[in-house]
């Protein structure tokens, strides 16, 4: 049997079937938080009969959402055409981490998977970094504690505002240019979007970890699907795990068997 595993972001809903201790396939659709809970579920299942699977083979469902207006539409895809209650994860859920922040009920699920996923598997402290809509920068304390972090808006996002807000530019591909400094507008816009947000990060980073005051070393791990580019442009970022929030829903769902 297999373990849905779902995590619903602002732009895009990640997909992934455990199965034989491993993950067996994984998909990722655009967030349009209109969409019927009918309409999800044949898309769902077009994407299981791709692989062979098909909604009867699933066993067991685990959520993170940061889109509240689909929640419901995904307990009822879930409910009616799979025939089990899904996992919801909330900043209630046992999930082996302290959460250590103001107003435990307003952090992201996903930055709280992401969290617990690294306790179990990589250890602590440590410091998540997860490139989506918008950069998530979260820390995790060696007491296995989630302390908060920081939130930036995505490169995706800040590209796009400024080629919106500009006239004369237009968008370019996202890396490094041949200099910092820009001899035409391409390359210039190239270090100031991807470069400068190099340089976000590694000020970001650098910050978090004074104000950490770990005496152990601390784990950069990167996440997102622009993880591996961010990886090749700065030494901060010590190890990439793409499927870092899935891995989370699946032991946070062990855990609550």
């Amino acid at each position: 049997m297999a373990l849905l595993c779902i995590d619903i972001g602002n732009t895009n809903i990640h997909f992934g079937i455990w199965m034989d201790n491993r993950w067996r396939v994984s998909w990722r659709a655009r967030t349009v938080a209109d969409k019927m809970a009918d309409e999800y579920a044949v898309l769902l299942r077009n994407f299981l009969r791709s692989d062979g699977l098909s909604f009867k083979q699933v066993s067991g469902v685990a959520i993170s959402s940061v889109v509240p207006a689909l929640n419901r539409t995904f307990d009822e895809l879930v409910t009616r055409h799979i025939g089990i209650a899904p996992l919801f994860v909330t900043a209630h859920t046992p999930m082996g981490i302290g959460i250590e922040i103001d107003q435990p009920e307003q952090a992201g699920a996903d930055r709280l998977v992401n969290a617990a996923a690294v306790v179990a598997l990589y250890g602590a402290p440590a410091i998540v970094i997860d490139f989506g809509t918008a950069t998530t920068f979260d820390v995790i304390s060696s007491s296995n504690a989630y302390r908060g972090g920081a939130i930036a808006p995505g490169i995706n996002l800040a590209h796009d505002a400024l080629v919106r807000s500009a006239a004369q530019l237009h968008k370019v591909d996202l890396k490094a240019p041949p200099s910092a400094i820009g001899t035409n507008t391409i390359h210039a816009m190239q270090s100031g979007v991807f470069l400068g947000y190099v340089g976000l990060v590694e000020g970001l980073v650098s910050r978090i970890k004074a104000a950490m005051h770990e005496e152990k070393p601390i784990c950069v791990i990167g996440t997102g699907g622009l993880a591996p580019l961010f990886q090749q442009a700065t030494p901060v970022i010590d190890l990439i795990a793409p499927e870092l929030t899935l891995e989370g829903l699946r032991i946070i769902y062990e855990m609550n068997r």
